[in-house]
């Protein structure tokens, strides 16, 4: 009985989001478990989710604190060393308790490798769902490559070396885990973070996202210092005293590190009217609020992290019909083609002149927006993904 149970059951390691905030954890999960696995996470806590054990649909998550958010130097390491000692005491815990034959995880960082090689050593399996690539995202980051970036590329390396099997969250991260990573491309399956469209859906607007005016110009997402909200808020400021542009309200959906200082540029600039900061939202407040955006804006700009990096939300935008501006990044464009508009150049001012083509032409958005329904309908399925990520774990119980 207990041997059946482990062959069936996976235990989910993720250290930079709390479960089930992290969507596409929690996707994953559910995934797994409707396709009758045990599924077990182990994550941080946060203050929406305090708890340290709590079971939600069926899934047993996890907690454990992290002495402090890093931002940078020595502080990572604090960080990092916690999360290590916790995963590995709840690894531990889990493998005694409910017993598990897969380990799945989830990056950041490329250093979870290191408490799953004592269970692999007993024959459970790994497996890596690469979300970011940490080396390009470092020198996004800090500006700069050097040892620490070396030092990345080596962590990326041996996770990769010690994986049975590697997701991929785009075909970019594919190339890489193949190329940069040596890895056999049958070992390798692209899984995107698509939202289930249970849980993303139009509702009725809310009415306060317009401030009383027509138009809404929306984003949903982390709000870090490497997401452009800053951007976002620049072109905003641009539309309201250079073009002169009024009859529209920036809502920003989201919460992180960086929330504060463009709070604090909204003020700078004086133009706190024209934005709306909701901080974090669920359920149905957060789909009233999106389902108000006329424009979904990308404002991530333009550097060797972001390029090859799949936006959540080009699929969130899309999955409501939402036309979206952004930069000219590899696969935003590879991925929405013509149903976006495009800045023509890595500046505020120029997103703020592409979001204006969309504020001042309605035939060109309602176009934007039927073109992004059709993807959403057409290429954008997580039950496709589901299937995929599911296959994966069967694949790996007959190695």
């Amino acid at each position: 009985m207990i041997k059946a149970r482990r062959e069936r059951s996976c235990v989910i390691v993720v250290e930079n989001l709390a479960v089930p905030i992290d969507r596409r954890v929690w996707q994953e999960a559910q995934a797994l478990t409707r396709a009758g696995w045990q599924v077990s996470v182990i994550c941080p806590l946060n203050e929406r989710y305090p708890s340290t054990f709590e079971i939600i649909d069926g899934i047993a998550i996890y907690r454990h604190a992290l002495p402090l958010e890093a931002q940078a130097g020595y502080a990572f390491l604090i960080e990092y060393a916690f999360a290590l000692f916790h995963e590995l005491r709840l690894l531990i815990k889990i493998y005694r308790e409910r017993g598990f034959s897969v380990i799945q995880a989830c990056n950041p960082p490329d250093l979870i490798f290191l408490v799953a090689w004592p269970f692999r050593v007993i024959g459970i399996r790994f497996v890596f769902d690469q979300h970011d690539v940490s080396p390009e995202l470092f020198a996004t980051k800090f500006g700069r490559k050097g040892p620490i970036f070396q030092l990345l590329r080596l962590c990326e390396w041996l996770t990769y070396k010690s994986a049975d099997f590697v997701i991929s969250s785009n075909a970019s991260f594919r190339e890489i885990a193949i190329s940069r990573g040596g890895l056999r491309p049958e070992i390798v399956e692209t899984v995107y973070s698509i939202p289930d469209r249970k849980n993303m859906y139009r509702t009725a607007p809310n009415p306060r996202a317009r401030n009383g005016r027509r138009l809404v110009m929306g984003y949903l997402g982390i709000i870090g210092n490497q997401d452009g909200v800053d951007q976002m808020v620049l072109a905003v400021d641009h539309l309201v005293r250079c073009e002169r542009f009024t009859d529209f309200q920036a809502v920003i959906i989201g919460n992180g590190p960086a929330l504060a200082s463009v709070q604090s540029l909204a003020r700078e600039l004086r133009i706190e009217d024209h934005v709306t900061f909701t901080g974090y939202l669920t359920g149905e407040e957060l789909m009233s609020y999106v389902s108000a955006f006329d424009i979904g804006v990308i404002p991530d700009p333009i550097n060797e992290s972001n390029d090859i990096m799949s936006m959540n939300k080009v699929f969130e935008y899309s999955a409501l019909g939402i036309p979206t501006v952004a930069y000219r990044l590899k696969e935003t464009m590879r991925l929405l083609g013509d149903a976006a508009v495009y800045a023509d150049a890595a500046t505020p001012a120029a997103l703020a002149e592409a979001c204006l083509r969309l504020m001042v032409d309605d035939t060109l958005r309602t176009e934007c927006s039927l073109k992004a329904s059709e993807l959403a309908r057409t290429s954008f399925s997580w039950q496709n993904e589901a299937k995929k990520y599911v296959n994966v774990f069967e694949r790996v119980l007959a190695i």
